[in-house]
């Protein structure tokens, strides 16, 4: 399995300026902004910043291109082959190709700094990834802006946030580019030329870059910034310009609360067997598999060794299992025969793994296995999960299953002691059938009750049990993890 980047940012040290709230974007869904109409602005001279979740690598549309904004026919920023672009204009496009972001566990924070009037053609796009500047770049066929060139952005073509306008004469988004994945504190700067370090800092005691408040950019008459704290108008400008983007397919369901400074747990793209075909989508909260497909495994991004965590999970279907994988079992993105979560000593049962399953409600593992209970599509299982103990409990519409009791650390299932210190969350899927799990931060599962836990973190549909905790990295930072 490729390793991720282990110096991005989790969110998980305390940065003095919170970000609230991002925006999930899903490409089958055709959801992003858009400005029909903008003003011009400073052509010259520009900077983007922006904080990405990317939820789902490598190619996951018909372009093969993850797009997070675009203007007209020639303003690009995108992400293909898992790289970054941006392009100025035609013939100018600045591209890093030595750093692929493949790590659905964090937030990268990209800036890209314009500025044609620089003497010194190297000054004129300068690209930063978490502060740090990219300066082993390609040219796609072109160079950097020439002196006092006027690009694509910042005029009056159709403007794209989340996807690229290249449908009819590039004035309509383009499904074929769509990005999957979160976005936060979006700042599209007119007229100045910002450095990394206005937008965020490096924290004195880890390293670890994180955001600043941006109530001292001056953002020009055509700038504008997305917080996404308004779920009822997530392309309202935070600017004071008014220059506010319309939703397209997006709804109050997709603001989200996992951020660059409280992290959440998602499902792992990088252990997704067969992304062409078997879908990690909807904020990588959804897993769908399709007919003629073997059953296949996700694992959460986050390790846990410590604590007690909580999270919620639902099927449409009886083909499913939701539970904990030992972080070394690297069968799960491997098997072409298909495996599922701890099914006793079947072929295609993945080792160090533990699953309850919805067909009959077993709770199978290599230890072997306990008394459940059965789920159906209509019900939503909480997951309670005891790192402390080395016990998980399961509640099926907020009954506990086998008469356990997580709160006071009574019955629930326990795994075999020959596993390593550290288990991730876990869940499986059969053929035709698609799961969905919900570890706080974001869930397409529909939620009624909105319970949180103690601290205050999470969006569940039942309150986690007493002393039990969403899977975010404000919580790992206390209670370790």
């Amino acid at each position: 399995m490729e390793t991720l980047q282990r110096m991005a940012n989790r969110g998980s040290i305390s940065t003095g300026y919170d970000i609230d709230n991002s925006v999930k974007l899903e490409a089958d869904n055709n959801e992003w902004f858009y400005n029909a109409s903008p003003t011009a602005g400073n052509r010259r001279t520009f900077t983007f910043s922006f904080w990405i979740k990317r939820s789902a690598l490598g190619t996951v549309n018909a372009s093969g291109t993850q797009y997070v904004a675009g203007q007209g026919q020639h303003g690009r920023m995108f992400f293909s082959g898992d790289y970054f672009q941006f392009r100025f204009d035609d013939g100018h496009t600045v591209r890093d190709m030595t750093t692929k972001h493949r790590d659905p566990s964090a937030w990268l924070h990209v800036v890209v700094a314009v500025d044609s009037n620089q003497v010194s053609s190297s000054n004129r796009v300068k690209i930063y990834f978490n502060g740090v500047q990219t300066t082993t770049v390609e040219h796609d066929g072109g160079s950097y802006p020439d002196i006092e060139d006027q690009g694509a952005w910042f005029n009056t073509n159709y403007l794209t946030i989340g996807t690229g306008p290249f449908g009819g004469s590039y004035n309509v988004g383009d499904g074929d580019y769509d990005m999957r994945g979160y976005l936060a504190d979006f700042a599209a700067v007119d007229g100045t030329q910002y450095a990394p370090t206005d937008f965020g800092e490096f924290d004195e005691d880890s390293g670890i870059w994180k955001p600043k408040d941006l109530s001292d950019i001056t953002w020009g008459d055509e700038g504008f910034y997305l917080k996404f704290d308004d779920s009822s108008s997530l392309g309202a400008d935070s600017s004071g310009n008014s220059n506010n983007l319309t939703e397209n397919n997006i709804a109050a369901a997709d603001q989200s609360t996992d951020t660059p400074t409280n992290n959440f747990c998602i499902g792992n793209d990088l252990v997704n067997f067969a992304p062409g075909s078997q879908t990690l989508i909807e904020g990588s909260t959804k897993f769908t598999n399709p007919s003629g497909q073997n059953w296949q495994s996700i694992t959460g991004t986050f390790g846990l060794t410590s604590g007690k965590w909580y999270w919620e999970f639902k099927t449409n279907g009886t083909g499913a299992f939701v539970g904990i994988s030992d972080v070394e079992d690297d069968v799960i993105p491997q098997n072409t025969g298909g495996y599922f979560l701890g099914y006793g000593d079947d072929d295609s049962a993945t080792t160090n793994s533990l699953g309850m399953y919805s067909y009959n409600g077993a709770i199978y593992n290599d230890a072997g296995s306990v008394s459940g209970d059965d789920y159906s599509t209509s019900e939503i299982v909480g997951v309670a999960l005891d790192m402390d103990n080395r016990k998980i409990h399961f509640a099926v519409d907020n009954t506990w299953a086998g008469s356990s009791d997580p709160a006071n650390n009574t019955n629930g299932a326990t795994w075999n002691t020959s596993w390593t210190d550290t288990v991730h969350p876990a869940f499986s899927c059969a053929q035709n059938n698609n799961v969905e799990v919900n570890y706080g931060g974001f869930t397409n599962i529909s939620i009624s009750s909105a319970a949180s836990d103690a601290n205050g973190y999470g969006t569940f549909e039942y309150a986690p049990p007493t002393g039990f905790y969403a899977l975010c990295t404000k919580n790992l930072s206390e209670f370790g993890g």
